[in-house]
C-alpha cells in the first residue's frame, strides 16, 4: 500500500493486484489509518486501488492454505477494520477504480462516500453464491449503508452492478470516467476536510452504534466446511 498526501487529503492506494484481505493487508491498512488519524487537521481520506481491482474481498486461498491460521480470528480482525472505517474521525471517500467485491464492497460501504468508474468494474456482494452467510456486523453494515430495497437486492441475488446502475440504486454517489474517478474523490474529500474530528467521530459512533459494536465484538464466522 502507498499513502500519499494531496494538501488536506490523504490518498491510500492499495496496489497488490486484487487487494484481497489477509493478515498483511489488515496490518498495512491499519498502519495507514493510524498515520491519517494522527495527522494534524484539516484532513480527509481517499482510498483507491491500482489496476482492475479496488478490492476482491477476503483472501480465501490464503485462508484455506495457511497452516495453523485461526480463520475466525482473522475474520474478526477484518470486521474490526470495517468498524474502524465506519467510525473514522475524518471524511472518507472510496474511489472505486475497478471490481469491488465481497469484503471489498463492505469496505467501500464503510466510507462516507463512493465514486465509481462508469465504464468498467462491478460492485458485488457474492456471499449468497459462495455460501458464506453475512455476520451480524456485516449484515448491519450493508443494511445501514444502502437503501433497504437495494440492500435486499444486492444481498439475496449476488448481482453485479456497474457504475451507472450503482448510482440509480444508491450504492455509489457518483459514476465518473476512468481518469476522473480519483480526482473527483479527492475533490469531494477536500471540500469536507475541515470537519471537526471529535464531532465527526462522535456522530458516526452514535449513528452506527449497534453495527460498530457487532463488528468490533465479532468472533468471526468461517465459511462452511472450514
Amino acid at each position: 500500500m502507498q499513502l500519499d498526501r494531496d494538501e488536506n487529503v490523504f490518498v491510500l492506494t492499495m496496489d497488490d493486484d486484487e487487494n484481497r484481505f489477509n493478515d498483511r493487508w489488515v496490518a498495512d491498512f491499519n498502519a495507514a489509518l493510524d498515520t491519517v488519524e494522527a495527522a494534524a487537521a484539516p484532513r480527509a481520506l481517499v482510498t483507491t486501488g491500482a489496476g482492475r481491482f479496488y478490492s476482491n474481498g477476503l483472501d480465501l486461498e490464503w485462508l484455506t492454505t495457511t497452516e495453523g491460521l485461526d480463520m475466525r480470528r482473522f475474520v474478526a480482525d477484518a470486521e474490526k477494520v470495517l468498524a474502524r472505517m465506519l467510525s473514522f474521525p475524518a471524511i472518507t471517500v472510496a474511489a472505486l477504480n475497478g471490481h469491488t467485491f465481497a469484503a471489498g464492497a463492505m469496505l467501500a460501504l464503510a466510507h462516507d462516500f463512493r465514486i465509481m468508474r462508469e465504464d468498467r468494474g462491478f460492485f458485488c456482494l457474492p456471499e449468497v453464491d459462495i455460501k458464506i452467510p453475512f455476520t451480524e456486523g456485516m449484515n448491519g453494515l450493508v443494511m445501514q449503508r444502502l437503501p433497504t430495497m437495494t440492500a435486499h437486492r444486492v444481498m439475496v441475488t449476488g448481482g453485479r452492478f456497474a457504475g451507472p446502475e450503482g448510482v440509480e440504486l444508491g450504492i455509489v454517489d457518483q459514476a465518473e470516467p476512468k481518469d476522473n474517478v480519483l480526482p473527483a474523490a479527492i475533490k469531494k474529500a477536500a471540500e469536507l476536510a475541515d470537519k471537526d474530528a471529535t464531532t465527526l467521530g462522535a456522530i458516526k459512533q452514535r449513528m452506527y452504534a449497534d453495527t460498530i459494536h457487532a463488528l468490533e465484538n465479532s468472533t468471526g464466522t468461517a465459511p462452511p466446511g472450514m
